[in-house]
């Protein structure tokens, strides 16, 4: 059976490490992995990290804001034997919301 794990994330670069762990830890294929906002709003968490709080450069100001509008949600599309393993991996990278749905 086809099941879709759904997990959000309240940063961008937790999200970011939660697929490339899926993708090159535990072979999930990356077309089967989505990174949306989990609302209507465009945003890049619900709190800075990396380069949303640093300019990426030195000596360089950082200009502007990153949007908080809410949590970054990233959803895989698995095998029902993939869901422990894909859920494992999830909760490693920092969620703080995991659901599954039945495709």
């Amino acid at each position: 059976m086809e099941r879709t794990v759904v997990a959000n994330f309240d940063t961008r670069r937790a999200a970011k490490t939660a697929v490339e762990h899926l993708v090159q830890e535990h072979g999930i294929d990356r077309a089967a992995i989505f990174i949306r906002a989990s609302g209507n709003a465009n945003t890049a968490g619900v709190r800075p990290a990396d380069a949303d709080a640093e300019s990426g450069r030195p000596g360089v100001t950082r200009h502007g804001k990153p949007e908080l509008s809410g949590p970054i949600e990233v959803s895989v599309d698995c095998h029902d034997d993939q869901s422990t393993v894909v859920r494992s991996a999830l909760e490693k990278a920092g969620v703080t919301r995991l659901g599954m749905d039945n495709m």
